[in-house]
């Protein structure tokens, strides 16, 4: 393979396929309850970037009988990772948090957990509680980091200093808890240049996993006016998919990509809108590391 895919690692790993079951544990986001600011990102819609989460009317055992449903119709299904995947999944109170994560892991085919978070909600009494899990089953920890230019992170409300992804990194690693971070490629006022050192610096921490994602703009979120004033540079297909093999060949080949595209709600989509079309996006991804003969970490 030319890169190190999420899908063939999990089948290394348990054998057979593994599908992320998205599911909402009902948390909220300091960065929009008013604990340090109520607008949030910018980039982030109403539902705290978890379009895909199951119903949070239901409880987490209910949700994820929901979501294998949907998944067997569709694939037949498998082995299954719990995601609590919209807003912050580390803040709010101790013992409701660490009775969802126990819920979530408790059916035998859910074979992992994955908790999606800030940096700056990862206190000792949650470290605890992650700790205490993955005795469990195995946890892993999503940072959305976005970027590493604090003036980019100002532009985007993002509301805590890149030092503190790094300091919350070398943490969880030490604790034995595997880190995943999300980029977001194509943020106004980034050049090439300056994704690359975001790349080249979260791949200089300890994570096991990257998920990359061009920047969607969706109705309803602060980036639209940005939009509609053209402030937000615009990819082709075809110039992402140079982009990625540009990024990807300096980025160590253990690093396992758990994301290259991102998935904004079809509804809610103003750009761009090949992006919506994940079949089409990776194959325009592999066509373009097929021409270059390019490999993830060949530049290295």
């Amino acid at each position: 393979m030319y890169y190190h895919t999420l899908n063939e690692e999990l089948r290394r790993r348990f054998g057979c396929k593994v599908y992320k079951l998205a599911l909402d544990g009902g948390f909220t986001c300091p960065n929009r309850d008013g604990a340090i600011d109520t607008r949030g990102c910018i980039f982030c819609a109403g539902d705290g970037s978890g379009a895909f989460a199951a119903d949070r009317a239901l409880d987490i055992p209910q949700q994820i009988e929901a979501a294998k449903a949907r998944v067997r119709a569709k694939n037949g299904g498998g082995k299954y990772i719990a995601y609590f995947q919209n807003f912050t999944n580390t803040y709010g109170s101790l013992a409701r948090m660490e009775a969802l994560f126990t819920q979530a892991l408790a059916p035998e085919d859910v074979v992992a957990l994955s908790v999606a978070t800030r940096p700056d909600c990862l206190g000792a009494p949650v470290m605890e509680i992650l700790t205490r899990t993955a005795r469990v089953k195995p946890v892993w920890v999503e940072l959305g980091v976005q970027t590493v230019h604090d003036e980019t992170a100002a532009r985007l409300n993002r509301c805590y200093p890149t030092s503190l992804f790094f300091s919350a990194a070398e943490q969880l690693a030490q604790a034995g808890l595997p880190v995943i971070a999300h980029l977001i490629l194509g943020l106004p006022g980034e050049t090439a240049a300056m994704m690359t050192q975001s790349v080249d610096a979260v791949c200089r921490a300890p994570v096991s996993g990257l998920k990359l994602a061009l920047l969607h703009v969706l109705r309803g979120t602060p980036l639209e006016e940005a939009y509609h004033k053209g402030l937000v540079p615009y990819y082709s297909l075809d110039a992402y998919a140079d982009l990625l093999c540009s990024l990807l060949s300096r980025v160590p080949a253990s690093v396992v990509l758990h994301r290259l595209t991102g998935d904004g709600d079809r509804r809610l989509l103003l750009s761009p809108l090949w992006s919506a079309d994940k079949k089409r996006v990776l194959n325009a991804i592999h066509a373009a590391f097929v021409r270059d003969d390019l490999t993830q970490g060949s530049a290295l």
